[in-house]
């Protein structure tokens, strides 16, 4: 019974976009471990900002950091 634990941080991902999470994650375990979708478990868990980091910083510190030497106004990690 494959689980299958996403983490994403809480910046208004859509029910839409989480339902193709959710399938694509499913159909991937399909096409590579050929498991069963009946018994497939995915959980999406939205974090908030200040409990998520990267490189040692806290993630908004990161991106601003990281905007600032790319010269990145959108401020999003790719």
């Amino acid at each position: 019974m494959p689980y299958v634990n996403i983490k994403v941080t809480r910046e208004g991902v859509t029910e839409s976009q989480k339902a193709a999470l959710i399938k694509g994650v499913t159909n991937l375990l399909v096409d590579v471990l050929q498991k069963s979708p009946a018994t497939t478990m995915v959980v999406i868990d939205e974090v908030e900002m200040e409990n998520w980091g990267i490189g040692g910083l806290p993630v908004e510190e990161y991106r601003r950091n990281r905007a600032a030497s790319n010269g990145d106004t959108q401020n999003k990690d790719q």
